[in-house]
């Protein structure tokens, strides 16, 4: 503690980054840049709102450091501003790492990373978590706040075909006991994603983020999306209506398609409530009056919407629910195709949310 005392005085600055740093603490003010995204029709597509965010949270946070399994220009996890650099054995000062082509390899380093207490992340394609699966389960194991970085999340690959097109990973990752799985669906919520990621100091999480374009959907007409913290919340509901008819959940680049069917339904009389869903785990960590609140247990007409395995989704739709997702792999088609082949379409949902309305009930 003296020594300790003795370096503080000479280097102050230095000094509170390692304290912070062997605490799991945050700079004062470490996300004092961010700004909410405007309101975009076209949008972004997630790993480019997540390489805006990131790049705006690391200036402020010298210890969050990272890169990519050889595909830094397509996860969009460079650090690009002045002073990051590539970490090499003549610049060990470095903030980018090159991982190569190693996923498990990248795995390990950033669990070993973690274990310093350094804030690490490494990124690939969502198809490719396959191979890093024992670090992340050892992430979990340990209970170190490792961030994966996974992007090309769904069929929205489009023509790299099914090899490249993952459908039983999220199911597979959201199996894993203490991984938080966090899968938001427009550029403010990727920002909201990556301020409860900051946070976090014991729970593994993948970030899971698409490669085409989302709207970013206009936040003075729907929820606010501080709303990812806790996992879900009610993102729309028909004006002045009270409990919803029927309720419509989502994930991902998904959720634009929801707002979509819920305008539909909404026009047409019924009280539909859109639901944003991204994390799963960290729903389930929240009070069950705030649960019931979201998804009230009377509403038992719900639709859920994924670009993925529909593996699980039936804890949050029940018996009475519909669930749109993938049952088979995918196929080699630009994305709009494989939207109305699999159907994931507006007309689709509303399809989905009229049966939910009008199966009989016991």
């Amino acid at each position: 503690m003296e020594l300790f005392a003795r370096y503080r005085n000479q280097y102050p600055e230095l000094a509170d980054h390692l304290f912070r740093v062997q605490h799991r603490q945050l700079p004062e003010g470490w996300d004092k840049a961010l700004a909410p995204f405007p309101a975009d029709a076209k949008g972004l597509s997630g790993r480019d709102a997540s390489g805006k965010v990131l790049n705006t949270i690391a200036k402020n946070v010298p210890w969050l450091l990272g890169g990519s399994a050889d595909l830094a220009p397509s996860t969009k996890t460079r650090l690009t501003f002045d002073g990051a650099g590539d970490f090499t054995a003549e610049h060990p000062e470095g903030r980018n790492f090159h991982f190569g082509i190693r996923e498990h390899a990248m795995g390990a380093v950033m669990n070993g990373l973690s274990l310093s207490k350094a804030r690490p992340y490494g990124s690939g394609f969502l198809i490719f978590s396959d191979y890093l699966r024992p670090a992340i389960r050892l992430s979990a194991l340990m209970e170190l706040p490792t961030i994966y970085v996974f992007t090309h999340d769904s069929i929205g690959v489009g023509e790299d075909g099914p090899t490249h097109q993952p459908v039983e990973q999220l199911a597979s990752l959201r199996a894993i006991p203490g991984l938080i799985t966090l899968r938001p669906g427009d550029a403010n919520e990727v920002a909201e994603a990556w301020r409860t990621i900051m946070q976090l100091r014991h729970q593994p999480i993948c970030l899971i983020l698409s490669r085409q374009n989302l709207p970013t959907l206009d936040r003075s007409r729907f929820a606010d999306a501080a709303g990812v913290a806790r996992g879900a919340y009610v993102l729309a509901d028909a004006p002045g209506a009270g409990v919803p008819e029927v309720i419509l959940i989502a994930s991902g680049s998904e959720l634009g398609l929801c707002v979509d069917a819920w305008q539909t339904l909404v026009a047409k009389g019924i009280r539909a409530r859109v639901v944003s869903m991204p994390s799963w785990e960290l729903f389930e960590k929240q009070p069950l009056a705030y649960r019931d609140a979201v998804l009230p247990p009377s509403v038992t007409a719900r639709v859920a919407v994924e670009q993925a395995s529909t593996f699980g989704w039936g804890r949050y739709v029940g018996l009475d629910g519909e669930e749109i997702g993938m049952t088979t792999f995918g196929s080699s088609a630009p994305l709009k195709e494989l939207q109305k082949k699999f159907g994931f379409t507006p007309e689709h949902v509303v399809a989905a949310a009229r049966a939910a309305l009008h199966r009989p009930r016991a």
